[in-house]
């Protein structure tokens, strides 16, 4: 049995994982999460997991779970906003549409290493611009990418999802715990 590390200092994934029954130590990194220009959100995810994860040293019986989430719209890739111009931008960018949410994982011990991504469709309804000024009141929108949390109020905005709720979130919990196993780490 291999002891599970947590690459992260995100509230949701410690959430989600002990959620799911699973015991872990934080261990998270200092690097600069920079998107190279020209970066699929598929490429952004996996990149951003593979260097958050290569920062942080493992013991012989540890297994390291790193993550990232991006927003994408239209194929452009929207962050975690600087300022609230950038989060109602954001906002207004998602008005009325599906926008895909891409959450990378990336697993490893010291010998060996497993990496996916998870992709899921998030459609919102229209949001009127008293809509966006009340979210932007609610400071929900630092630290998430595309400035809205889904778990939170932001939750009211979304018509429907197609795909992994928990992934929006910041975790594809499910698909992390199979991936776990083979890993021969469980939970509770």
């Amino acid at each position: 049995m291999c002891n599970l590390v947590l690459g992260s200092q995100s509230p949701r994934r410690k959430e989600l994982l002990e959620l799911a029954g699973y015991r872990f130590v934080v261990r998270s990194s200092e690097v600069e999460e920079v998107i190279e220009e020209g970066m699929t959100p598929e490429e952004a995810v996996l990149h951003l997991t593979q260097v958050k994860s290569e920062s942080i040293e493992l013991l012989e019986d540890e297994v390291l779970l790193t993550s990232d989430t991006v927003v994408s719209v239209d194929g452009r890739i929207l962050g975690k906003p600087e300022n609230f111009s950038d989060a109602r931008s954001y906002l207004q960018q998602l008005s009325g549409r599906t926008h895909e949410v891409f959450t990378g994982v990336y697993l490893r011990t010291n010998e060996e290493s497993c990496t996916f991504f998870v992709r899921t469709d998030v459609t919102f309804y229209d949001l009127s611009d008293n809509d966006i000024e009340w979210y932007l009141s609610t400071g929900e929108i630092w630290d998430k990418a595309g400035a809205y949390g889904i778990q939170g109020k932001g939750a009211l905005f979304v018509e429907k999802i197609d795909g992994d709720y928990y992934s929006v979130v910041g975790l594809p919990i499910s698909r992390v715990s199979r991936e776990l196993r083979t890993f021969h780490v469980s939970s509770g």
